[in-house]
């Protein structure tokens, strides 16, 4: 049981990692990364979501008919980001606002019902909610990561917006003195600059892996987000 677990994780975070090997939810990672706040609320938020679709579909897969499996799916995943909405509006409304319609449209990301459909329906609550968590935690990753590259070389600060989350933080913990920002990272092109290259990044860090092991080069052709 450790080595599921073990391997789910490892896909969750890499192997299979939704942002950057299924391009799975481009919408809200190019949209939403203009800062690391952003992108890691929002991607936190997508996790949450996850973990408990996927929790609450598995139990009562097999009640559930193959020909409405999918609209139920959906209702379940709806309820869930409407808790997920009313609670950061009620918590971080500045947040909230900022992010704006890409938390209600979790509902519709091809990620969350991708899991859903493919691991869940078919496995026990605990392995699905886990898997659903590191896929989501998988995206927060890259959506932080992202975030930060656009932020620091767009604005030249890091971690803008804390205090959008937690009210007692500074609006962010550095400025480059003097920098009059790179408008291109903050604009759409820099969004997909940024997610190239660390698709490129991940893609060497595999070729040298497989070099070092002399096993042959593994696939690193993503898979077609629909």
């Amino acid at each position: 049981m450790s080595n599921l677990y073990k391997e789910i994780t490892i896909n969750g975070l890499w192997k299979q990692n939704t942002g950057v090997v299924q391009l799975l939810g481009l919408c809200p990672t190019l949209a939403v990364t203009t800062s690391a706040v952003n992108g890691l609320s929002l991607g936190f938020a997508t996790a949450l979501v996850m973990a408990a679709a996927n929790g609450s579909v598995s139990p009562v897969r097999r009640f559930v008919p193959n020909e409405i499996r999918v609209p139920v799916f959906i209702l379940v995943i709806a309820a869930l980001v409407t808790v997920i909405d009313l609670s950061i509006n009620g918590f971080a409304h500045s947040l909230h606002k900022v992010l704006g319609i890409f938390i209600p449209l979790i509902v519709v990301n091809c990620i969350v019902l991708a899991r859903v459909e493919s691991f869940a329906a078919k496995n026990s609550p605990v392995p699905s909610m886990l898997d659903g968590f590191m896929m989501g935690l998988g995206l927060t990753l890259v959506l932080g990561l992202l975030g930060a590259m656009r932020e620091f070389v767009g604005k030249g600060t890091v971690l803008s917006g804390l205090d959008l989350v937690f009210s007692s933080m500074p609006k962010q913990l550095y400025t480059i003195p003097d920098y009059h920002g790179f408008l291109l990272a903050v604009l759409p092109p820099g969004a997909f600059l940024g997610l190239g290259t660390l698709i490129a990044l991940r893609n060497w860090i595999e070729i040298r892996k497989a070099a070092k092991t002399s096993t042959p080069t593994p696939n690193l052709k993503p898979a077609l987000s629909h």
